[in-house]
This record gives structure tokens, C-alpha cells and sequence, in this order.
């Protein structure tokens, strides 16, 4: 309904096999500085400015579920025959569809700042379709997107995610001075550089 607030989704179904190519460790789980869980700590920086937060987890990531559970995301599992972004994305969507719009956030960027978030959230409730975050030039995350799109969200698969979307459509540009929005977590020394922030 148009003036509701957008509904978060975090995308938390990945593998990271750049973290680790074993498969064994599940990067999402890695903790940061202060013990907790990267995910986690993605998950409460969107829990800080929107009400509600779909997770979208792998179906045997149960350790995952229960944590973003327990700080009070709504967790739906992803389907283990389809995975990848575009994927992930469908299912929080499929899982929210009522919602005005969502804000699309990775679980692999611990590092955004809240008024960034809110600043994407608020595009969405002035009217606008798409909304990104920029800094120095560069698109980051999260992106917010309205319920215009919905047909068209819940067709995704693989790993194309959004993309596509916001190359052929107008996008409203929210200029940040916010690093975090670039910075996601591929291998564990980058958990060694990250500019954490409190949430």
C-alpha cells in the first residue's frame, strides 16, 4: 500500500566458496570484532530502521536461521535446487508480496551505515521505483524497490539478482559518503579490514 514502510530483505543464502573453497564453513557465520556473526550484524543494521526483515537463508543453513531468528528476522529458506541472487530474491519477495517495496540488502555488508539505509527507505516512500546508493560514482547496497516490480522480482533466478533491472530503468541516486556500501566480505582477510560500524 502506497506511504507503507518497505519491507527489509536480507540475502543470506549464499556459500561463499571464496571464503572458503571446502564448503565446510559458511562465511555468514564468521564473526566480526565484537563476536558477532557477519550476517548478524547485517541483519541488525536494517532491524535499526525498518520494522520488518525477511532472511532468505539455505535450507541446511539452520545455525544461520536461528541466529537472524533470534534478533528478529523473518527467516524463509531458499530452494536448495535453485540457488544464487536472483533466486534468493524471488523467495523474500514470493514471501512479502503484500509489501509497498522492498530494500534489498546482502548479508555479506556488515558496514552500512543506518542513515544510508534510511535514505533508500525514504526514496521508496517518496514515490520513486528504484533507488541505489552511491558513493565516489560507484552503485552500492542496499537498493530499494518498489512493488511496481513485483512480476517481475518473482521471476528471478540464478545469480542476475536485480540487476538488470536497475541498468534499463530510471534510478533515483542517493549520494552517500558511506564506504560500507561497497564493502562485502569475499575471503577471510577481508574480515580484517573492515570499517565496522556500532549499530
Amino acid at each position: 500500500m502506497p506511504g507503507a514502510e518497505p519491507v527489509g530483505l536480507l540475502l543470506a543464502a549464499g556459500r561463499g566458496s571464496r571464503f572458503d573453497a571446502s564448503g565446510q564453513r559458511n562465511k555468514l557465520l564468521a564473526p566480526l570484532a565484537d563476536g558477532r556473526p557477519l550476517a548478524v550484524v547485517a541483519a541488525q543494521h536494517l532491524l535499526g530502521v525498518l520494522p520488518r526483515v525477511v532472511a532468505v537463508v539455505a535450507p541446511d543453513a539452520t545455525l544461520l536461521a536461528k541466529h537472524l531468528a533470534d534478533v528478529g528476522c523473518e527467516v524463509e529458506l531458499g530452494l536448495a535446487a535453485t540457488p544464487g541472487m536472483g533466486a534468493s530474491l524471488a523467495c523474500g519477495v514470493a514471501a512479502s508480496r503484500e509489501a509497498s517495496g522492498w530494500v534489498v540488502a546482502l548479508a555479506d555488508m556488515p558496514c552500512i551505515a543506518a542513515s544510508t539505509i534510511a535514505s533508500v527507505r525514504d526514496g521508496l516512500l517518496a514515490g520513486h521505483d528504484l533507488v541505489a546508493p552511491r558513493y565516489a560514482g560507484q552503485r552500492g547496497h542496499p537498493v530499494g524497490i518498489c512493488a511496481r516490480h513485483l512480476n517481475t522480482l518473482l521471476t528471478l533466478s540464478g545469480d542476475q539478482g536485480a540487476r538488470r533491472l536497475f541498468a534499463t530503468e530510471p534510478v533515483h541516486w542517493v549520494d552517500v559518503e558511506d564506504e560500507g556500501v561497497l564493502r562485502d566480505v569475499d575471503t577471510p582477510d577481508d574480515l580484517n579490514h573492515l570499517p565496522l560500524r556500532a549499530t
